[in-house]
């Protein structure tokens, strides 16, 4: 079969979670004979189609950003196009531009849409917003959340529950670097072995803020690691409060990012939002074996890290809370390293891009086959 992926954006244009789910979920449906195609706006000036890892990207030119809502009119085009060639459609939420692509083209082809938020931040223009997502969720065929959590508490969702699954992003360690160890030992040089790590974008949803109020006053090492908006705003609380102990790297290249998760103490995640609807990262976490620190704001985070099993969950916002379960791994290492233990184990039980992919293949099949059966059906109605 033949899918097509359209989103806002993608590798190489931006590293986020989403783009880095499709990357991950396109490179295993075409090592399983299927052809994958990737249609995203771009402010890159090469706008051919390129092959990447067996899938075809197909970067159309991005006019405008508003909100972080991505503008291109040439999607419209090339997407009719792709769509006319394409099995299935797979439908990455939120993008609103997105939904007006949909139901412009008018496509019979049997759609998915990957819900990885709620739109959470833009209150006043999810008011305006709703009446074409309702229309866009109405009409696509299957809603897939990206775990049981996000089900449960999506107020969204809920309207929708007879054709929502829930398929959890899964990881395949094999497409990640292995650090040399002559990286590893410049690492250890430079921050030891029992810090705290975070990787990821320096957003406001992150609660790097939180973490920072944490270790103020302590001498808990903390490494951070990623740009974002929110980074000049971090550098200059921690130089007010003289947080020596925090140590801002910004953006690394991935040898050096896996190095550090290979050092790390445990992995620290103080995400308060939801606009943090899984977490790539935590989840990179638990692949390298170690405990992990999250907030409870009802989605994939605490799916993917159980309270006093894989490590510890603590109230959202409460740094005071976030500090005393930090202090509680730094200071019981062997239930530490259990906890890790504990996360690699589900892991590889539940989070494997192998699975992940599975399981969407296995709903393009179910899809495909209503499909048929309903042009059959079509057929047997018209016949005199």
């Amino acid at each position: 079969m033949r899918i097509l992926h359209l989103y806002k954006t993608h590798l190489p244009d931006t590293y986020g979670g989403v783009p880095q789910f499709i990357d991950q979920l396109a490179r295993g449906v075409t090592l399983r004979g299927h052809a994958v195609d990737v249609l995203f706006p771009s402010r890159h000036r090469s706008l051919r189609a390129s092959t990447v890892e067996n899938y075809t990207n197909h970067p159309v030119p991005l006019h405008l950003e508003v909100a972080s809502t991505s503008i291109s009119l040439s999607v419209f085009k090339k997407f009719t196009e792709l769509a006319d060639n394409a099995d299935v459609i797979h439908y990455h939420f939120p993008w609103p531009l997105m939904d007006l692509v949909h139901l412009m083209a008018l496509s019979s082809k049997p759609s998915v849409v990957t819900y990885h938020s709620d739109v959470v931040r833009q209150r006043l223009g999810l008011r305006l917003y709703r009446p074409l997502m309702k229309r866009f969720l109405d009409s696509v065929d299957r809603i897939v959340a990206t775990s049981p959590n996000y089900c449960a508490t999506s107020e969204t969702l809920r309207s929708y529950a007879s054709k929502t699954r829930a398929i959890p992003i899964g990881l395949d360690q094999s497409t990640y670097p292995q650090p040399p160890a002559s990286v590893i030992e410049k690492w250890r040089a430079r921050v030891g072995d029992q810090f705290f790590l975070f990787v990821g974008g320096l957003r406001y949803y992150k609660g790097l803020h939180i973490l920072l109020q944490a270790v103020n006053g302590t001498d808990i090492p903390v490494v951070i690691v990623g740009k974002g908006p929110v980074e000049r705003a971090l550098h200059g609380q921690a130089k007010r409060h003289g947080l020596s102990n925090v140590q801002l790297l910004g953006e690394l290249p991935d040898e050096d990012k896996f190095a550090l998760l290979t050092l790390c103490l445990a992995f620290v995640f103080p995400s308060h939002l939801r606009s943090e609807a899984f977490g790539i990262s935590l989840l990179e976490g638990a692949m390298y074996g170690k405990p992990m620190i999250s907030a409870e704001i009802g989605t994939g985070t605490t799916f993917i890290n159980i309270d006093r099993q894989t490590g510890l969950v603590v109230p959202p916002s409460d740094a005071n809370a976030l500090k005393r379960a930090m202090i509680y791994l730094t200071e019981h290492p062997v239930l530490a390293k259990c906890m890790g233990q504990n996360a690699r184990l589900r892991y590889e039980k539940r989070f494997t891009a192998d699975l992940m992919v599975q399981r969407y293949l296995d709903l393009y099949d179910e899809m495909l086959g209503e499909s048929r059966r309903g042009e059959g059906h079509n057929i047997e109605a018209q016949t005199p």
